[in-house]
């Protein structure tokens, strides 16, 4: 079996497991294009689109293809973003943050700078890798032809939250956030940090 056949193959595992993860949303699948000089890093990138329902009432964007480009002995990653809506902004957001990954290897707890705000009006102008909090631990693994997709979140973050981080950890920032009711989805919300 070729590496192409495989990628397909592993595509459309993660897309199954997204589906029936959550079962009851309407969930659309955009083949994305990097662009020519790109193209090769993430071949035949897919970002899948949740629209809300029974599991969650926000939009949830989510890579396929990542596992392909950027894995080690089958055990990968994609990325998922949930936001307050639909809008192609975040589709391009995770497309060029699955670039990132495909060309730096991101993994939990590392941070990627994104030099302007994730949504209009918004403070969290980085995004942390963090496990799915906001969809728990049975969405978090993927089995996959091959190998493991591992699913986690890039969380907006403001750089008063990364020096936060990079001071108490990763988890002092978790328990911030879970005590400060921080909506990771809120593009207005406040930073958690005083």
């Amino acid at each position: 079996m070729d590496g192409i056949e495989c990628d397909e193959e592993a595509i459309s595992a993660v897309a199954d497991h997204v589906g029936g993860f959550f079962a009851g949303h309407e969930v659309d699948s955009t083949l994305y294009d990097l662009g020519r000089s790109r193209r090769a890093a993430v071949p035949g990138l897919r970002i899948l689109t949740v629209a809300p329902g029974p599991r969650a009432d926000g939009w949830t964007y989510v890579t396929a293809g990542c596992w392909g480009a950027a894995n080690e002995e089958g055990q990968g990653l994609e990325l998922v973003l949930s936001a307050p809506g639909r809008d192609e902004g975040f589709v391009e957001l995770l497309a060029m943050v699955a670039y990132y990954h495909a060309t730096r290897w991101l993994e939990l707890r590392h941070s990627v700078p994104i030099g302007r705000p994730w949504a209009p009006g918004s403070s969290c102008d980085h995004l942390l890798v963090s496990r799915p909090r906001l969809h728990g631990p049975a969405f978090e693994y993927c089995s996959l032809p091959g190998g493991r997709a591992r699913l986690l979140e890039i969380v907006p973050v403001t750089a008063a939250e990364l020096a936060f981080r990079r001071e108490h950890g990763h988890e002092a920032l978790e328990r911030l956030f879970e005590e400060t009711g921080t909506v990771p989805t809120d593009p207005h919300r406040p930073c958690a940090v005083a």
